[in-house]
């Protein structure tokens, strides 16, 4: 149960990481709409974002709840919730 928490612990860095790059270059290319290598860093990130997420999804839950995977169990809310004193 350690390893897995160590495991999502670092798979949910990735997907950190991954989001505040796509935000950056979003922000980016809102004002430099046409520079090519910022676009493809763009489509690069994306890509790294959602193999992160997905990664994360398979090993730890859903991030969002529309990443909940199993059909026969409502698995949402499975984790602590923020306010019960487990986050940061």
């Amino acid at each position: 149960m350690i390893g897995q928490n160590v495991d999502c612990d670092m798979l949910l860095k990735q997907v950190y990481e991954a989001s505040f790059a796509m935000d950056d270059v979003v922000l980016y290319l809102d004002t430099h709409p046409d520079d090519q290598e910022a676009l493809n860093y763009y489509f690069y990130v994306a890509d790294m974002r959602q193999q992160a997420m997905q990664a994360y999804e398979e090993q730890c839950g859903p991030l969002m709840v529309d990443g909940v995977m199993d059909e026969n169990y409502w698995t949402w809310i499975n984790d602590p919730w923020p306010w019960e004193g487990v986050c940061g």
